[in-house]
């Protein structure tokens, strides 16, 4: 690809072809930023999203830098300019042009992770079913290192197949050195594609540890409980463990509120005024409309469950409370009771047969202690 421009400078002294190489290196780096970059900004400022807008800021200066360093090499690679200098080429490559080709793989490796990071937090932050897990930023981080370094050490004739194979036993090491490490590694990257969950959202695990997850990792998932307290759960225990997430698919939640009423009470009253209860809680939301439901025949009550709708899984317990709260002032008002579990019981005491009980008993016992003494009497001296 270098052949065609080294053309443009063949029969060229080694002054003419330094200047012409300068001159069209500046030339290139100034059209560069004030014709290209300002049509693509002039486009990009037309448009309603701001993905271009990150493309566009992230890559202006590696462009630039681009049309800068390109220059040096080329100046390093005309035959004319090599031929002339007191250094062999060989020299001429090291302090020149591999430096100049090393810099613009650096700039676009941190160019390409960097807009790469920052398309997934803007996706993060609109999100919806699009959302992009951290994991993702942490992996294209890790290849675009991978890949830097070793286009770095091919550049400067390195070679690297005895560093992959050194590389592949280590990793079996770290493998199982590590083996939990990786396995919370791969378990963050299938919780990711299979949707499990995203930052925000309220889960809850099978041994009851529910919170809102508010950080995403390589290793593992931070919830954060309803008490505000941090808690760290493996990504490898996250995909074994069965999760429940109750912000999905839709944030909304509905609540179930028992409650019994006595026998003999008027049950279209008392449904009408749970439905009007329940409606004029703030914390409950029109749609889908309360509704009250018979369950069952209780042992003292007539069972019922008052249901409704809230706009988020941690909403529940708050407007659970508050809802009792109201039902309680509502039902005394309208007279309407309660009902307790409650147990007659009746105590019977036959005083006679346990005082007859008592006077056999005592006779029994004097009786006894008459014929003790009779018996001493007669075993003394004559």
């Amino acid at each position: 690809m270098i052949e065609p421009l080294l053309r443009l400078f063949e029969g060229l002294s080694a002054t003419e072809a330094t200047l012409a190489v300068l001159l069209v290196s500046v030339a290139a780096a100034v059209a560069m930023e004030f014709v290209v970059l300002r049509l693509a900004k002039r486009y990009v400022s037309y448009t309603d999203t701001e993905y271009d807008n990150i493309v566009f800021s992230t890559l202006r200066a590696p462009m630039v830098v681009t049309a800068a360093l390109v220059g040096v090499y080329v100046l390093t690679q005309v035959p004319s300019v090599r031929s002339s200098v007191l250094l062999d080429p060989g020299t001429i490559d090291d302090l020149f042009g591999r430096p100049a080709l090393s810099i613009l793989v650096l700039v676009w490796a941190y160019a390409a992770n960097e807009v790469v990071n920052r398309l997934v937090a803007a996706v993060n932050e609109e999100g919806g079913r699009f959302d992009f897990a951290p994991v993702f930023s942490n992996i294209w981080t890790l290849s675009v290192l991978v890949g830097g370094a070793g286009t770095l050490l091919w550049l400067w004739g390195i070679e690297i197949t005895p560093l992959l194979g050194a590389a592949g036993v280590a990793g079996i090491a770290v493998g199982f050195a590590a083996k939990d490490t990786v396995a919370n590694f791969f378990g963050g990257i299938a919780l990711y594609f299979d949707d499990t969950y995203k930052l925000g959202d309220y889960i809850v695990l099978d041994d009851d540890t529910a919170g809102t997850v508010i950080k995403v990792g390589v290793r593992s998932t931070t919830l954060l409980t309803r008490d505000e307290v941090m808690v760290t759960v493996p990504n490898a225990a996250l995909n074994a463990a069965k999760v429940t997430n109750e912000s999905a698919p839709q944030r909304r939640r509905r609540i179930r509120v028992p409650i019994g009423v006595a026998y003999g009470t008027d049950i279209d009253a008392f449904e009408e005024l749970l439905v009007e209860v329940a409606a004029a809680e703030s914390l409950v939301r029109d749609s889908p409309k309360p509704r009250a439901r018979f369950r069952s025949f209780g042992d003292s009550a007539l069972q019922y469950e008052l249901l409704c709708w809230v706009n988020g899984p941690t909403r529940r317990r708050r407007a659970q409370h508050e809802l009792n709260r109201s039902l309680y002032k509502a039902l005394n008002a309208a007279g309407i009771e309660i009902p307790y579990p409650k147990r007659d019981v009746t105590v019977t005491e036959a005083v006679s047969d346990i005082a007859a009980d008592a006077d056999a008993g005592t006779a029994a016992i004097r009786a006894r202690e008459d014929r003790a003494a009779d018996g001493r009497e007669r075993d003394g001296p004559a």
